[in-house]
């Protein structure tokens, strides 16, 4: 159900960047202001990120979810309802497709949050968390390969407008069939058995055991800070890819529309297969090194790997080298990602919603960055300069993983910093104080 949901909301934000080409020329958009329309999707969804998290924490996966993905239908219909320039103005048609697509953008937030910090959490192992998240990365990125050369043909055969009617159904069968199978406590699902039970318990107890800290402390606690700021960085590079690669191919290396819509689908298979190694070799580090190193490892391997394909690929003059080199660029951004995602788990215990709300807020006001950035710096000097941007966002990325750890969880870091902090503030030892117990002075302070 969780890959199910992932991939139907995939499909549903990637419609829109297959379908930009045919807006652009029906209306007559700059680049720009595509890229705007583009950014609304992206600024309502980092926005949301936060806020959705706290809803889930209140009213529990199964019940927002089920309202997220029929809303997701109305929205997605809405949109393939729009009406030509020749019945309404274009100024009023391009509001529309940014107050649609932010709607769009708004509803999607709480779904990766929700999903990893409730359902995630409650229902898999800890030991298999990245791999849950892989997974979930495995079933978009296929979704949407799959999706992208039928998206194409719909746009070239009946227009772009089709490309969003196509998916209302999706989301309206979801949000029935997760309401009806879904529950946000194992033990309340009438067909899970003993074993399954045990199952989910099995393992040592982790961070995730902890208890929840306060809101203030998941925000401002180093690793969330950290985490949120990578996550932006190599964000970027995802949405320079999940934005302007298929415009790339069409518009800059004039490939044809079917080609290019292949290409675009291979990139996302590349993606997939990436994103299960990813998952995949975060547990089995997590598990030989421990879960820091384990995550470290795994996150600046795959991203400083991104950065030099994403040079030789705008390089490269052959299309082949090109689409192969950039799509193991965007490969290694879905690699790393699961990392990121049981970093964020692990440090805040019961506050996961709201920790991977944080996060989430972070990777994808980058995007907000790309869609505008990217077009302006190739305006400037060059597509391929605009390709290239991204490797300044990777290194960064990849340097900031060397101050995360994720084997201290927020709660506890916090207790100890007002531990030291209570023992600073009523000063050394009192000889005449000294209890007969030995106690050490710093724990005779009052709470």
């Amino acid at each position: 159900m969780i890959m199910a949901a992932s991939a139907v909301g995939y499909i549903l934000r990637t419609n829109l960047s297959i379908a930009g080409p045919a807006i652009k020329a029906e209306l007559g958009l700059s680049e720009t202001q595509l890229g705007l329309v583009l950014s609304a999707f992206v600024t309502t969804y980092a926005l949301g990120q936060i806020p959705g998290g706290l809803v889930g924490e209140r009213f529990g996966p199964r019940r927002v979810l089920t309202w997220l993905l029929a809303g997701w239908g109305v929205v997605t219909l809405l949109t393939g309802l729009l009406p030509s320039h020749t019945v309404l103005p274009t100024w009023l048609i391009l509001s529309l497709l940014m107050v649609f697509r932010g709607a769009m953008g708004f509803l999607q937030a709480p779904l990766f949050p929700v999903m990893n910090g409730g359902t995630v959490r409650a229902w898999l192992p800890s030991r298999h968390w990245a791999l849950a998240s892989a997974l979930q990365n495995s079933a978009y990125t296929l979704a949407s390969a799959g999706a992208v050369p039928m998206l194409v043909w719909l746009v070239l055969r009946f227009g772009w407008r089709m490309a969003f009617v196509s998916g209302t159904p999706l989301a309206f069968g979801l949000a029935a069939l997760w309401w009806w199978d879904t529950r946000d406590n194992p033990a309340d699902h009438p067909r899970l058995n003993e074993a399954e039970r045990e199952l989910i318990h099995t393992g040592p107890p982790t961070v995730a055991d902890s208890p929840g800290a306060g809101w203030l402390a998941v925000s401002t606690s180093q690793d969330t800070v950290l985490l949120t700021l990578s996550y932006f960085s190599i964000n970027y590079v995802f949405y320079l890819f999940f934005n302007w690669f298929y415009y790339y191919l069409t518009e800059v290396r004039h490939l044809s529309p079917e080609v290019a819509g292949y290409f675009t689908g291979a990139q996302w298979i590349v993606g997939a297969v990436a994103s299960l190694v990813g998952g995949l070799l975060c547990d089995l580090l997590s598990a030989h090194l421990g879960a820091t190193r384990g995550c470290r490892l795994t996150a600046m391997g795959g991203i400083l790997f991104a950065a030099p394909c994403l040079v030789l690929g705008t390089l490269a003059s052959n299309p082949f080298a090109m689409v192969l080199l950039l799509s193991i660029s965007f490969g290694s951004t879905q690699l790393v990602d699961a990392a990121y995602w049981v970093a964020a788990m692990r440090v805040a215990g019961r506050r996961a919603p709201l920790s991977t709300g944080i996060l989430n807020t972070g990777g994808n006001l980058s995007g907000i960055l790309a869609a505008i950035l990217v077009p302006t710096v190739a305006g400037k000097w060059g597509w391929a300069a605009g390709i290239g941007s991204g490797v300044v966002f990777a290194v960064v990325g990849a340097l900031l993983w060397l101050g995360i750890r994720t084997d201290r969880p927020i709660a506890t870091e916090r207790a100890l910093q007002q531990m030291v902090a209570c023992a600073i503030v009523s000063g050394p030892p009192n000889k005449a104080m000294e209890p007969t117990s030995g106690a050490p002075w710093f724990r005779r302070t009052k709470k």
